[in-house]
């Protein structure tokens, strides 16, 4: 959607270690999940873990993945750019309200002159013509003009509330790159290769599932999706794992 602290080493190593057997997504205990998508899906699925924004929502986009390379979007890249690629975790209702979920960025390449964003999503509910929940997204650009936003999405298409950033200054992200936003007790915060980049206190949505998502607007056309997105993804509602501090990036 166009629009410090310190993650802890017990986290991001959980993490990436999680992501780097290729054979098979690992379901895990307290609501977790792990992968580093080892099937080529249109839409993604596997197996059914996964809910879709064009499949089941309509009026948005589906993710799609290349065996053990990439999990991106589908997007139209007209417009406004507001029919975001959007697949959550099946079990709304089941996920607790604290909720964390971590990507590792895959870009080949960027066009500065498009929106494209990378996006993580949490408490998020997909129904026909309905998107609830908070999406926490990073501006591809490498120009200086790369920006982070926490956005509350309020459910029919284009509905939305930026209610945190946008945030610039910040680093452009590069391919391996860690992006995490977690969501404990309201308070959604969102992290860049461990350093706090956005915080805000939202109290909206405390159902719904994480997952993932991404955004092209700016009339590059639906060829260049797979330039970027996420080669790993986990998420989870057991987020004491999570070490906040004092520190956080200056902008």
């Amino acid at each position: 959607m166009h629009s410090g602290s310190k993650l802890s080493f017990t986290f991001l190593a959980a993490f990436l270690l999680s992501g780097c057997d290729a054979s098979s997504p690992t379901a895990l205990a307290n609501n977790s999940y792990s992968t580093n998508f080892p099937l080529t899906e249109n839409p993604i699925s596997e197996g059914g873990k996964w809910v879709n924004g064009g499949t089941t929502g309509l009026d948005w986009t589906n993710i799609r993945t290349t065996a053990n390379t990439e999990a991106y979007g589908t997007s139209s890249g007209t417009g406004m750019g507001y029919d975001d690629s959007t697949a959550v975790l099946q079990g709304d209702g089941t996920w607790g309200p604290n909720q964390s979920a971590s990507g590792t960025v895959y870009v080949t390449s960027v066009n500065n002159s498009d929106s494209q964003e990378v996006e993580l999503r949490l408490n998020t509910t997909i129904a026909a013509h309905s998107i609830t929940g908070y999406e926490c997204n990073y501006s591809m650009r490498t120009d200086g003009t790369q920006y982070s936003s926490i956005v509350r999405w309020n459910g029919s298409f284009g509905n939305f509330t930026r209610i945190a950033g946008p945030a610039t200054g910040i680093p452009a992200l590069a391919n391996g790159d860690t992006l995490a936003c977690e969501n404990v007790g309201g308070v959604i915060t969102m992290y860049h290769n461990g350093i706090m980049i956005n915080s805000v206190t939202d109290t909206a949505y405390t159902g719904g599932s994480p997952g993932i998502g991404t955004d092209l607007g700016g009339g590059d056309g639906p060829s260049t999706n797979g330039n970027f997105g996420f080669s790993s993804f986990s998420a989870s509602d057991d987020v004491g794992g999570i070490v906040r501090t004092s520190r956080s990036r200056e902008f």
